[in-house]
């Protein structure tokens, strides 16, 4: 009864892929940055890192994007004696749940790695919280590595706002990253290796659903 239940709730899940992602506070497609870095001429390596709440679905949209070499769970925005996944989350730590994404820029920008971002792998509006999950450590953020990063992060976060694509203004914070620490292995592809968890099929499924659906020329299926 349960692997039936399990697979009714999947089902329901693919069905609506805006469940549990940033569906219900948008008004609209989400559209490409207007600031954006070129195509990079050649094959290499650049990096990102985000918070959207619980990493285990942003890890998984992420590890399903093109051009995407490796998306990793940790935290960010704390220091390396409170890295700790129970210390973390007491909300105390100033650490945020949060994913280093490293990307060919020849195959996938950063602005598109944000309109993602924005689009299925989280809800901006939502304050220190993600669905089911409340606490600062669920804070919505990119932590920029660069100049170049925080002025297309602004900068697109301001397109948007602007844009009214949200019905609530985006509470993304936009701030440099000191440094990621890497979470415990049990964290690492917790989707992939947990697929009819409750908490998956409910919040994290969704995403990764919606990314297929919304950008299909992106989409890779994880393997």
């Amino acid at each position: 009864m349960i692997g039936v239940l399990a697979g009714l709730v999947i089902a329901v899940a693919i069905a609506l892929p805006w469940a549990g992602a940033a569906g219900s506070a948008l008004k609209g497609p989400v559209p490409a940055a207007a600031l954006d870095n070129p195509p990079a001429s050649k094959s290499g390596t650049e990096t990102m890192v985000v918070a959207g709440g619980c990493f285990w679905g942003v890890q998984a949209v992420y590890r399903s994007v093109r051009g995407v070499i490796s998306a990793t769970s940790g935290y960010a925005g704390g220091t390396k004696d409170t890295a700790e996944y129970e210390i973390v989350s007491t909300g105390r730590t100033g650490h945020a749940e949060s994913v280093k994404v490293v990307y060919d820029p020849s195959r996938v920008s950063y602005g598109q790695l944000l309109r993602i971002f924005f689009s299925v792998a989280h809800d901006p509006t939502q304050l220190n919280q993600q669905g089911p999950d409340v606490g600062r450590q669920y804070r919505s953020a990119i932590f920029y590595a660069d100049d170049t990063q925080r002025s297309i992060a602004r900068a697109y976060i301001d397109q948007l706002d602007a844009a009214k694509v949200f019905q609530r203004k985006i509470v993304t914070e936009v701030a440099q990253l000191q440094k990621f620490y890497d979470a415990e292995s049990y964290h690492q592809d917790y989707f992939f290796s947990h697929p009819l968890e409750p908490y998956i099929i409910i919040n994290d499924k969704p995403k990764v659903a919606a990314l297929h659906q919304q950008f299909p020329e992106l989409y890779v299926e994880h393997r």
